[in-house]
């Protein structure tokens, strides 16, 4: 396929995530790191699979198709390699080359070679790469605290709705930037929170065990 030109630099990103983000936003051809949340991974993917992007997940087999399809992402454009066993960086590889967002899960560290080779794929094609883990030179780290579920009654209900605070820490050495979001609100968004309703609701409670009809979502 013909390399993608680099004349937009950023992708359709959350803007309250994008806000938050070195740029303005995620930008093509780099690299980001995503702190163990799959459920921020999704909130990454529904920017860019909602305006028309193909996105492909690779390695994390417990990435739930009706969850990321609830939040916003398009499975009609997603693509999962839920195990790729030793050719995972192969396998990402050849899927950057062909598709705008990129999410691996790295089961081991790979060669400064291997990933200085990835690093110009990635640049050449446009491609946005998001790792779960860390990952070396990374344009940032973002990561998820403070979770709060909502839902739950006098010992009745179902865990419904979540705030959490997103941190993204920037390799330029720029202080940390957070912001308090839904992930998701009541009717399955991603969304601000509101500053007049920072305190939990009476049926909130700190949990980092995910709902039933989340689970999948991590």
């Amino acid at each position: 396929m013909q390399a993608t030109k680099l004349d937009t630099r950023l992708i359709p990103t959350h803007p309250a995530i994008a806000n938050l983000l070195p740029g303005g936003g995620l930008k093509q051809g780099s690299t980001y790191s995503v702190d163990h949340s799959i459920t921020l991974l999704m909130a990454l993917l529904a920017g860019p699979s909602a305006a028309g992007s193909w996105c492909g997940v690779v390695g994390v087999p417990e990435f739930g198709v009706e969850a990321a399809a609830t939040f916003g992402v398009d499975i009609e454009r997603l693509v999962l390699v839920p195990h790729p066993g030793d050719q995972w960086l192969a396998v990402t590889a050849a899927i950057a080359d062909v598709m705008s967002v990129v999410v691996t899960r790295p089961p081991k560290r790979a060669s400064d070679t291997s990933l200085a080779r990835l690093a110009g794929r990635l640049r050449q094609r446009g491609s946005t790469l998001l790792v779960l883990g860390t990952w070396p030179q990374s344009e940032a780290m973002l990561s998820l605290s403070q979770s709060v579920w909502s839902g739950i009654g006098e010992g009745h209900g179902y865990l419904a709705a979540r705030q959490a605070t997103i941190t993204v820490s920037s390799r330029l050495g720029e202080a940390p930037r957070s912001a308090r979001l839904w992930l998701p609100d009541p009717e399955q968004k991603f969304r601000d929170v509101d500053p007049r309703s920072m305190d939990a609701s009476p049926g909130a409670m700190h949990s980092r065990e995910k709902p039933r009809h989340l689970r999948a979502a991590g």
